[in-house]
């Protein structure tokens, strides 16, 4: 049945987000550019709220303790709105620590897309329960990041997840420009105020490998106009930033495709003929190599979008062949994570968290705007640069059963950071990252930065087990160890 829905959409030249996963398909090309060729963004009224709600330009609206999904007595939790304007509000969930609250770090979760949903990450990844198989209910996490810290999703931009409003959104800077507004109001707001003093820490995944380095860049260049009393607002006290299996400097990533295809730790997952073809692709005047050098040269829309467009459809689609993009251990498509529809479109539940807009997966409106202003291709890893040798401790991590981030790109780009722990980071040798005893991955430590390769995930690092070990178990330990201000070790 699944198969029949994807083929049907693909046919009809529409956009269908694969189950559980992040990245859409375009005319049946995964990340693929629309044929409207338009540059302009689309200033469109989407995701409108279903029930009637007066907003409140520059402050939150919420549900407090709805007794959704995290049960463990005593733990405070938050559902609902920060009102950007009168027409643009950004859905948030909040979760205290299950273990000093008052001390632990606040943690902002975003997910990818461009235009995905951060409730991905709460429901089938680390958030303190899980979706089940069944779709329709959750079972408490033990695994959840909010056993060590403040946890908060945010769906963004605004008209993604639950948010609603006009978009207005399509590159990543304007994407950090309105979440930096949204933690403003959240700062502001009393029931969350005394978190400002906390250590803050950013995460994300995927096409988060764009909004991490480029919101937390974003962020130290406001602080220092906060400083300089150029700007007014709050200090975000930013001490560390996580980026699982992300899209950061495509340049050096792409040629990943094409070595992961043909040699992963798992199969291939193409023919020769296949791989050969990409190659062409790859490396031919006017190709995709050349495509983002002149993307990078020039920040051009046009190349940009040019560049995307040619390469997904002529490297990272074909070359994954059978398998899932997010998870290669089984064939297309993998029906886990488990799909979250029916679970956060039950009418009960909505009104029951404050939430005020029919919630979708990914936004086709937001993904677009970003396809038409080349921000795919556009490199992220100068922002990267300028966190890690501004003192933030960083981790980038991947799991290395996914395809559509795999680790031989992301290593490729971490390989290719110019900060001040490049060179120690260059003369370490890979460590077995143990947990419990157990052989769970492979990892690095350079100063305050980080890198590990994790054993057995997909795309959604925390939604995945490896040996003996529990579900989520060797992210929660990753999570656990930076956010106490240390690198990486085995247990």
């Amino acid at each position: 049945m699944l198969s029949s829905l994807i083929l049907l959409a693909v046919a009809a030249g529409g956009i269908l987000p694969a189950l559980g996963k992040q990245i859409p398909v375009v005319d049946g090309v995964i990340g693929g550019v629309p044929t409207d060729t338009s540059s302009e963004v689309t200033h469109e009224l989407i995701s409108e709220a279903i029930t009637p709600a007066a907003t409140t330009p520059g402050k939150l609206r919420v549900v407090e303790n709805s007794g959704v999904c995290e049960t463990t007595p005593g733990v405070f939790q938050a559902s609902g709105y920060g009102d950007l304007t009168s027409n643009e509000s950004i859905w948030f969930w909040f979760f205290a620590a299950r273990n000093n609250p008052d001390t632990a770090p606040l943690a902002i979760w975003l997910n990818g897309g461009p235009g995905s949903s951060s409730m991905i990450g709460l429901f089938q990844e680390n958030g303190p329960c899980r979706i089940n198989n069944d779709t329709r209910t959750v079972s408490l996490n033990p695994n959840s990041w909010n056993e060590v810290a403040n946890v908060l999703y945010i769906d963004q931009p605004v008209g993604v997840g639950f948010s609603h409003g006009t978009t207005t959104v399509g590159t990543s800077e304007a994407a950090a420009s309105d979440v930096w507004k949204f933690l403003q109001i959240f700062f502001a707001d009393s029931r969350f105020s005394s978190l400002q003093k906390n250590d803050f820490a950013l995460w994300t995944e995927s096409y988060g490998g764009h909004y991490g380095p480029t919101f937390a860049a974003y962020f130290l260049q406001q602080n220092a106009a906060i400083a300089k009393g150029t700007v007014s607002g709050v200090t975000i006290n930013l001490k560390f930033l996580g980026v699982g299996d992300g899209l950061t400097d495509p340049l050096n990533q792409y040629p990943g495709y094409i070595s992961y295809a043909g040699s992963n730790p798992y199969h291939p997952l193409v023919s020769t003929s296949v791989i050969q073809k990409a190659t062409t692709a790859w490396t031919e005047s006017g190709g995709c190599k050349d495509l983002i050098t002149s993307c990078y040269a020039t920040n051009a829309t046009a190349t940009c979008s040019k560049a995307q467009s040619f390469c997904n459809n002529n490297i990272l689609s074909p070359l994954v062949g059978p398998y899932d993009v997010y998870y290669v251990l089984a064939k297309d498509p993998d029906p886990y994570p488990p799909d979250l529809t029916t679970y956060l479109t039950n009418k009960s539940l909505m009104k029951t968290i404050g939430a005020e807009a029919t919630w979708a997966e990914s936004s086709n409106t937001v993904y677009n705007n970003f396809a038409k202003t080349g921000d795919w291709m556009t490199n992220s890893r100068p922002f990267l640069e300028t966190v890690i040798n501004a003192g933030v401790r960083t981790i980038i991590y991947d799991g290395d059963a996914d395809y559509i981030l795999n680790f031989n790109g992301v290593e490729a780009m971490v390989n290719a950071l110019q900060t001040q722990f490049t060179a120690e980071y260059q003369q370490q040798e890979f460590a077995n990252f143990t947990v419990r005893g157990q052989s769970a991955g492979d990892f690095k430590n350079a100063g305050t930065f980080s890198y590990v390769r994790i054993f057995g995930s997909g795309h959604e690092v925390p939604a995945y087990k490896f040996g003996t070990l529990s579900t989520g178990e060797a992210a929660l330990q990753m999570f656990t160890q930076i956010m106490s201000g240390q690198g990486l070790s085995s247990t």
